[in-house]
């Protein structure tokens, strides 16, 4: 536990989560010179786990901006191809290597987000700064107290803390109205569908040659399925304290309700790696040997009303304004299902917008009198994120629907099944230049930075 006596009691910014969204924050503050911060959080350095796998192209360059890209780079692997297919067959692969005319960084980067977020806090540490663990929220709106009772006050409070955000509320208590929404039925919470959960772990198999394995994602009836040989270079940090794992770990994943993880791959995986040696094309069953890691998680989509509040003050006949909340970051401010893998990405973009925004309306506030509003800056910095969020959230809805298709008869005109016809598609699809670097330019966020 972090010594809080060290804290001051007042600071201009206070950035409440220190996962990936909250300390990019930190770090583009540091690197423009700006060190009256404070970071806060409420879970202990080494309790996360491992969730996201993959860094895209548009977050590396933004990464690179602050000096961040090329460690992360060094630490990961990059992935050239996904190959995307049935339970058969590989119907397309899509190739990274068309974003070369477009960006330094045409690949996927597989690097677990426990290791991208060390990177982070070592960075972090090298300026010779402190992340303060643990606290807890008050009452107050732009105070934090933590649990020995020590409170901080800001001018900014930047709400980084994921899924149980204790920014959020706050924000909406100050005027009732920040809610989560669907952008598209605008009804509270989460989708009722078919893929309403997604169970992702860190297996490791036996009973196959794990050499030459590739990242594939499978099509199957209502579902999906994922696979990620991760180097063994990573087995150490993954692996749980004191546990040696020999042989190479996979992410896998499904979207599907959740079911022991054999079921998972002999129903929705590749036959290839079925359990099951009348259907293993190599007639040698392939079986879970260890789970290393294993979540649940929902494929909701939400997005928040508005991710920057200016407080009121209590006295209304005061001069001095209240202070602002800002949310950044997958779950704090948007929520979008894990297809696509863009949650994290898209949070750690976030970071490096909110900070430069940040940093120009505190000179702007500085140099300009009181009764000139600088509030446009944020005003503008939120509504253009917000917008973002909304082609990130469509983006990976279109994707979960397009690969969990419902296995049924288009028409009685046409009696072949809807899956079927999207295999096809993907199939002749994949024979065209232009299509794979068209899902090569939207998997890679480049186009919604």
């Amino acid at each position: 536990m972090t010594d809080v006596t060290s804290m001051p009691n007042r600071t201009t910014v206070l950035i409440v989560g220190a996962g990936p969204s909250g300390l990019v924050a930190a770090l583009f503050l540091l690197h423009h010179g700006f060190r009256d911060f404070v970071v806060v959080d409420a879970i202990e350095p080494g309790e996360n786990t491992s969730h996201a796998l993959v860094v895209h192209a548009a977050t590396l360059e933004a990464l690179d901006t602050i000096d961040c890209g090329e460690e992360i780079v060094a630490k990961g692997i990059k992935a050239r191809s996904i190959n995307i297919g049935n339970r058969s067959s590989t119907l397309v692969s899509t190739n990274f290597s068309s974003l070369d005319k477009h960006t330094r960084h045409p690949y996927a980067l597989i690097i677990p987000q426990n290791l991208t977020e060390h990177i982070f806090c070592e960075k972090f540490k090298n300026y010779g700064m402190t992340v303060h663990w643990p606290c807890k929220n008050d009452a107050d709106l732009t105070d934090v107290t933590f649990e020995d009772g020590k409170t901080i006050t800001a001018r900014y409070v930047i709400g980084a803390d994921g899924a149980h955000s204790v920014v959020s509320p706050i924000s909406c208590s100050s005027d009732g109205g920040i809610g989560f929404r669907d952008p598209k039925n605008g009804e509270k919470g989460d989708i009722v569908t078919k893929l309403t959960q997604m169970v992702f772990a860190d297996v490791v198999y036996e009973g196959r040659d794990n050499s030459g394995m590739e990242f594939l994602s499978t099509m199957s009836p209502e579902s999906f399925f994922l696979s990620s040989p991760i180097p063994n270079s990573f087995n150490d940090l993954l692996a749980k304290k004191g546990q040696e794992v020999k042989g190479q770990i996979c992410r896998i994943g499904a979207a599907v309700p959740l079911e022991y993880l054999q079921n998972l791959v002999d129903r929705f995986g590749p036959t290839s790696l079925s359990s099951d040696a009348s259907v293993n094309p190599n007639s040698t069953p392939v079986r879970i040997k260890e789970v290393i890691w294993s979540t649940q998680s929902r494929t909701q989509s939400a997005i928040a009303d508005k991710v920057f509040t200016r407080l009121v003050t209590a006295d209304d006949s005061s001069t001095e304004r209240g202070g602002i909340i800002l949310l950044i970051g997958d779950a704090a401010a948007h929520i979008q299902s894990p297809a696509g893998g863009q949650g994290m990405n898209f949070g750690i973009r976030d970071a490096i917008f909110l900070g430069d925004a940040l940093i120009k309306h505190i000179n702007a506030s500085a140099s300009q009198p009181s009764s000139i509003d600088a509030d446009y800056i944020l005003r503008e910095f939120a509504e253009e994120r917000r917008e973002r969020a909304l082609e990130v959230i469509a983006f990976s809805k279109n994707l979960l629907s397009f690969f969990g298709m419902q296995d049924k008869k288009i028409s009685w005109l046409f009696p072949i099944s809807a899956t079927t016809v999207r295999d096809w598609v993907m199939w002749l699809g994949g024979k065209l230049g232009f299509m794979q670097a068209r899902m090569a330019w939207s998997v890679s966020g480049l186009g919604r930075r």
